[in-house]
């Protein structure tokens, strides 16, 4: 055999030539009866004959349906090459031939693909002039597109447990679809976030950048319906495997990805970004952010598959592929999905795969396992497949990112025993799922997500966008039907008024004065109001309000001070009389003098000339 063929060159003659003789013996049985050449270059030619001409074209009617499949894509590959899982993904099946690297020369296949060692590899390639004469009837393969389906079930079937016996007798539970429109829910949810934040009341880790426990118990409990899983749950084995928060943990880490959010000490606080994004419409917001968060370096999802372990430190870590460019091909295949169409995860897995949506977790599986890093190892033979790897993480990446930031509607059920594609993996034994994420079975594009993928040039939501109304009072009480206002609009309100009672508020003097000291603005809860109430603000209410932004400004902070105590009353006339000192001093209190910071040298040297002195350190007051 050849050492090196150029595959852009690659002709019939060198491609039979590189195989063994006993190959293309058989290949030419097939073809001729007896008797047969015994030197190789004659077997070869003997092939190549019965190919000339209209030959070629009895040749290719000799082949099945799968077979004619697998050359005419191999036939319109940029490298003329067949492609093993894109095949088997799109068409469910390998042709008889070529199962596997098995290029067997006993069927007529062997005719069309030639295998060629290339960097340790075996490819199997359509030679170039054999190429160009079957494209004059070999028709380019359908376009591949994403099935959908026709009706969302109410219910999915699944086994009891992961071991539980398959085929007609199976064990299996009925178990039911949990729906979540995210649209209008994500909508809603960024001023919610927005405002909890404004409230300093997210802290994260220095280290990590995602929220604390009690932080992310504070999100789940103003999220529409809380998050996808009960924070509580009880854990479901001795793994500790429970699903725990899904976008009470990712709303925090977009934030900061888009900068909307900044750490400030240990906790959150808006940006003039995140300022700007309370007012601007929030699905251009919920764009920028998805824009922002596919192409950010700071995070990686694929470490929230956390019972594939090995990944965040060492080689392990080194080895991982650059999160950003995964996201990438993830949006490049979910923008190939029909806008309002339901489609399961399993159909859109193998349209990525058959439709060239390549990408690698990582560049060395040997540095990750599950469970134990010998004989859970993934490096084995089977224990990296694309669903193991590169599926978990597009479940992560849809159930976690798109659906919270409401680019897709998820149905999903629990993820224990909904995946059985790890069965294989040695160690996983005890494993209920292998992601939190793997009961996500359907997702639907909806019109937010067209536009964050720049698949519409605007944003026409699905619905209109409810909006609850209020009534004002001239004693300052704010009503609302109970339930009728969104956690974002509850935050604003009570920014400003105490609440009395279900669906009533009251406007509180103190609540408005910290609110301007925050730099909020008054004109933000006027708005609020007049976009609910049909009513002009009572006159009582509006005068309250101007008279409190009056007196918000009535003290201004200057310089900082130095308080001195004087060791009398007397002692402090006198050296206020001073007109050195009396200049640079003020009065406070009985025996006590307060000098700006900057002037504090310049009054001890006067004190000085009056015959005085300071005894201990300077108290600063700011």
């Amino acid at each position: 055999m050849e050492l090196y063929i150029d595959l852009e060159h690659a002709g019939l003659k060198k491609l039979l030539l590189a195989r063994r003789s006993e190959d293309l013996l058989a290949t030419l049985k097939l073809l001729t009866g007896k008797p047969y050449p015994t030197r190789k270059t004659d077997i070869a030619a003997a092939i190549m004959e019965h190919l000339a001409g209209e030959r070629l074209r009895d040749a290719w009617d000799g082949l099945d349906q799968t077979q004619r499949q697998a050359v005419a894509e191999s036939l319109y590959d940029p490298d003329r090459r067949f492609r093993h899982d894109r095949f088997r993904a799109k068409y469910g099946k390998l042709p008889v031939g070529l199962k596997d690297g098995d290029y067997r020369a006993s069927t007529l296949l062997s005719l069309f693909l030639y295998p060629l060692e290339r960097f340790g590899d075996t490819l199997a390639v359509v030679p170039v002039d054999l190429a160009e004469r079957l494209r004059a009837f070999v028709a380019e393969p359908p376009g591949l597109e994403v099935r959908v389906t026709p009706e969302l079930p109410a219910e999915v079937r699944q086994p009891r447990h992961r071991y539980a016996m398959r085929g007609a007798n199976a064990t299996v539970d009925v178990v039911e679809l949990r729906r979540h429109d995210a649209e209008q829910v994500a909508l809603r949810e960024l001023p919610t976030l927005l405002r909890l934040v404004q409230t300093n009341a997210v802290a994260v880790s220095k280290a990590t950048r995602r929220p604390t426990a009690p932080s992310v118990r504070r999100i789940a409990d103003v999220l529409e319906g809380g998050d996808f899983f009960d924070p509580n749950a009880k854990r479901v084995n001795k793994w500790n495997q429970m699903p725990g928060p899904i976008r009470a943990l990712a709303w925090p880490l977009v934030l900061q990805a888009g900068k909307l959010a900044a750490l400030n000490g240990s906790r959150l606080t808006l940006t003039q970004a995140g300022h700007a994004a309370l007012t601007a419409p929030a699905a251009n917001s919920l764009r920028y952010l998805w824009d922002r968060w596919i192409t950010n370096p700071l995070f990686d999802e694929f470490s929230r598959i956390d019972d594939i372990k090995g990944q965040t430190r060492g080689r392990g870590k080194q080895r991982l592929t650059p999160a950003a460019e995964r996201r990438d091909i993830v949006a490049e295949a979910l923008a190939e999905c029909p806008v309002g169409e339901w489609v399961s995860f399993d159909d859109f897995a193998r349209f990525m795969r058959a439709g060239a949506f390549d990408f690698s977790v990582t560049t060395d599986p040997w540095t990750l396992y599950v469970t134990e890093p010998r004989y859970g190892n993934l490096g084995f033979s089977g224990h990296h497949d694309w669903g193991v790897l590169q599926g978990r993480y597009v479940l992560c990446v849809l159930f976690e990112y798109a659906a919270t930031l409401g680019l897709i509607d998820i149905a999903y059920t629990a993820p224990e025993h909904a995946r059985l594609d790890f069965d294989n993996l040695s160690g996983a034994g005890e494993l209920a799922y292998l992601s939190r994420y793997d009961g996500l079975r359907y997702f639907r594009l909806n019109p937010l997500g067209a536009y964050c993928l720049d698949l519409a040039p605007s944003y026409t939501p699905s619905r209109p966008e409810a909006r609850g109304r209020v009534s004002v009072h001239s004693d300052g009480r704010v009503r609302s039907a109970p339930g009728s206002l969104g956690h974002d609009e509850i935050l604003l309100l009570e920014t400003y008024a105490d609440r009395e009672a279900a669906g009533v508020w009251r406007l509180n003097r103190a609540r408005i004065l910290l609110a301007i000291e925050d730099g909020r603005d008054l004109d933000e809860l006027r708005s609020f109001i007049a976009e609910r109430d049909d009513q002009e603000l009572p006159q009582r209410v509006e005068s309250l309000l101007q008279q409190t932004a009056r007196n918000a400004r009535a003290l201004r902070p200057r310089d900082s001070a130095a308080l001195f105590e004087c060791v009398d009353a007397e002692t402090r006339e006198r050296l206020v009389a001073d007109k050195a000192v009396g200049r640079l001093a003020m009065p406070a209190g009985e025996r006590h003098l307060t000098v700006p910071e900057r002037s504090v040298n310049a009054f001890r040297k006067a004190l000085h000339g009056m015959g005085y002195g300071m005894a201990g350190g300077v108290a600063v007051v700011k």
